[in-house]
């Protein structure tokens, strides 16, 4: 008796930004999909940009067109692929329409492992991550700045220079006259 099997390959989503082309996510995940004998879908969402209003309201300029602004988003994404895994890759590469929580949960919906880098922007913040890991339905693998090679934010930048001024005035607080060392 032959059983016919229709078993669907163990998948890999990566969630791949526009702004930091995610290339330590990709690789991760490629490597996590040849492990496992899988495959790699990468994915990104994209949106119509909205036209920039004049003072009296109207549109300025050139409107994009749908389909041109479609066109552009997926050859960047497909460029930003095969700028990390080369030009032999066997990824499936996915342009959704669309907000970047929702596409990566759908995306999820299908897959036995999601995996994304940590948002840059303050905005998004750590909360987009938190709550991709209480929303998809498979392990979510989020690749910290500091692995991904990030570098760090302005808001990472300015925490660390008040951190160190407010050591120092600790430091020298009634101890007038006193100079820090120069050096490390």
């Amino acid at each position: 008796m032959s059983e016919q099997r229709t078993e669907r390959p163990y998948t890999v989503v990566v969630g791949v930004s526009a702004t930091s082309k995610s290339p330590t996510a990709l690789a991760w995940g490629q490597a996590q999909a040849e492990q496992n004998g899988g495959r790699l879908v990468a994915v990104r969402a994209w949106r119509m940009p909205n036209p920039q209003a004049t003072p009296s309201g109207t549109p300025a300029g050139r409107i994009s067109r749908e389909q041109e602004v479609e066109e552009a988003a997926l050859a960047s994404l497909r460029a930003d692929v095969e700028a990390t895994l080369g030009t032999g890759h066997d990824a499936e590469v996915q342009l959704v329409r669309g907000g970047k929580y929702g596409v990566l949960v759908k995306a999820a919906a299908g897959a036995d492992l999601l995996v994304v880098d940590a948002p840059r922007q303050l905005l998004a913040g750590p909360m987009f991550a938190h709550r991709l890991v209480y929303a998809a339905s498979c392990p979510v693998v989020v690749m910290p700045p500091h692995v991904s090679g990030e570098p760090p934010s302005v808001l990472n930048r300015v925490a660390r220079s008040v951190g160190r001024s407010v050591v120092t005035a600790a430091g020298t607080a009634g101890r007038p006259g006193y100079r820090r060392p120069i050096g490390p």
